[in-house]
C-alpha cells in the first residue's frame, strides 16, 4: 500500500479514510499487507530522514519523515524535499523486502496521486509489478480543477493509464477524471468504509429525539462552510425551540468559526457546542444521540462521516457536491439535499428532518450492505482476482 495520506505522528486522523480501506482489505483475508508511506516533517529532525519501521501491527506499516527545509534555501529545498520522497519509499520497500525473506509483492496499491504513482509505475518497469490507483482527491473535482498545472495532469494521465485498474471512491469522481483524460479500461467504484460495528444506533430508540444537529469535519472554511451553517442554525434557533448544534473537529479555520459563532451569539445561548478533536467513538456516541447531521459543504468526493452517520441510523442534510447524491438519493429515505451554499434552502431542509421520523433500520441495513468492513473487503478481493488471475 502506496497512500499519500495516512494517520501518522503528527496526526492520528490524518488520511484515515485510507487506513480504514487498508483495513477492510487486510480484514478480507487471503491477502498479506503492509503500508509504505512517506511524509515532509513538521518539525526538527535529527537528520535528513527518521523512520518508524512497526512490524508488530495487524500489517507492517513503515513510515519516513524527512525534513521540510533539508537546506533552507528554497531553490535546493524543493527538488532535494522531492528526492527525499522517493529515497524514503525505495528505501521502505528494501526493507519490506528483506521482512518478506527477498519476495517481491504481487500487487502495489496506490491511493492518491500523484508520487505514489509514479513509484509504482517505476517499479512496474522495473520490476514487472502491476499496480492499482485509488483516488480520493476533490483536487480533480469541477470547479477546483483549474489548480492543477499541466505537468501534474499529463503525468496524472500517463499513470492512470498504466495502472492494472482505477479504482474511486464515487462515480462522480470517476467521471470527472475521466473528463481530464484519466481514465483505464478496468475502472471501479468501490465505496468508502465504516465499522458498523462501532457506528450503530442507540439500543432504545427515543420517541422524539431533542432537536439536536450533528456535525463532525476539519475546520476548513473554503471547503465546508462552516460559517453559513452558523447563520443558518442562528436563524432556525427562533423556529426550533430547543435547537443545538453540536461541532466536532479542528482544522486551520477553526479561530474563524469560533469568532463567528461568538458573534452571532450562538455559543453564550449554548446554541452551538465545540466539541474538539473526538475519537471515532466518540463520534459514534454523538450520532447516537443526534437528530440530524448536517454538512453545508462548498465541495466534498464520498465524505465518510454521511456514511457513519447512515450506519447509526442518523438521517442528514448535506449539499448535492461530488458524490454526496450517491449517498442521499432524491426520494428522501435518508434525509435531504440542498444547493452549494443555498442557506434558506438549507433552514427548511433541517427543519423537514427534525420534523419528521426515519427508519433507523433502513438506514443501517443500507450502510452495512454496502460500507462494512466485510462489503468492502469483498469488493477489493474480486478487483485483485480480476488484475491478478489465478
Amino acid at each position: 500500500m502506496l497512500p499519500k495520506w495516512y494517520p501518522h505522528r503528527y496526526d492520528d486522523q490524518d488520511g484515515d479514510f485510507v487506513g480504514r480501506h487498508v483495513a477492510a482489505i487486510a480484514a478480507h483475508g487471503g491477502t498479506e499487507v503492509a503500508v509504505l508511506f512517506a511524509a515532509v516533517a513538521r518539525g526538527a529532525l535529527p537528520g535528513l530522514i527518521d523512520a518508524e519501521e512497526d512490524f508488530s501491527g495487524s500489517w507492517p506499516t513503515l513510515r519516513y519523515y524527512y525534513r521540510a527545509k533539508p537546506t533552507g534555501l528554497t531553490l535546493l529545498d524543493k527538488p532535494l524535499k522531492l528526492l527525499l520522497y522517493f529515497w524514503c519509499l525505495l528505501r521502505g520497500y528494501r526493507r519490506l523486502r528483506r521482512h518478506w525473506g527477498g519476495r517481491q509483492p504481487d500487487l502495489v496499491h496506490v491511493h492518491v496521486l500523484l508520487r505514489t504513482g509514479l513509484f509504482a509505475w517505476a517499479l512496474k518497469v522495473g520490476r514487472g509489478i502491476p499496480f492499482i490507483v485509488t483516488e480520493h482527491w476533490t483536487r480533480y473535482l469541477p470547479g477546483r480543477v483549474a489548480n492543477i498545472g499541466w505537468l501534474r495532469l499529463v503525468l496524472t494521465r500517463a499513470v492512470v493509464r498504466r495502472a492494472a485498474a482505477l479504482h474511486t471512491v464515487s462515480d462522480n469522481l470517476r467521471t470527472a477524471l475521466a473528463a481530464l483524460g484519466a481514465s483505464n479500461p478496468q475502472s471501479v467504484v468501490i465505496p468508502n468504509v465504516v465499522d458498523t460495528e462501532v457506528f450503530h444506533p442507540a439500543p432504545v430508540v427515543a420517541l422524539a429525539k431533542e432537536p439536536v444537529l450533528l456535525h463532525v469535519a476539519a475546520f476548513n472554511e473554503a471547503a465546508k462552510n462552516l460559517c453559513g451553517l452558523l447563520r443558518v442554525v442562528a436563524t432556525l434557533r427562533a423556529r426550533v425551540p430547543g435547537l443545538r448544534l453540536r461541532i466536532g473537529g479542528y482544522g486551520p479555520d477553526e479561530a474563524q468559526v469560533r469568532a463567528q459563532a461568538a458573534a452571532l451569539g450562538l455559543v453564550a445561548d449554548g446554541t452551538v457546542v465545540f466539541l474538539g478533536k473526538l475519537a471515532h467513538t466518540a463520534v459514534a456516541e454523538e450520532m447516537r444521540h443526534a437528530a440530524c447531521f448536517v454538512l453545508f459543504s462548498n465541495f466534498e468526493n464520498l465524505p465518510c462521516v454521511l456514511i457513519e452517520a447512515q450506519a447509526s441510523g442518523l438521517a442528514a442534510v448535506a449539499t448535492r457536491v461530488g458524490g454526496v447524491a450517491e449517498l442521499l438519493p432524491d426520494d428522501g429515505r435518508f434525509g435531504q439535499l440542498v444547493a452549494v451554499g443555498d442557506e434558506a434552502a438549507l433552514a427548511l431542509a433541517l427543519e423537514k428532518v427534525l420534523a419528521s421520523r426515519y427508519d433507523t433500520a433502513i438506514l443501517r441495513v443500507n450502510a452495512v450492505a454496502k460500507f462494512s468492513v466485510a462489503a468492502v473487503g469483498a469488493a477489493f478481493g474480486r478487483l485483485y482476482r480480476e488484475v491478478l488471475p489465478g
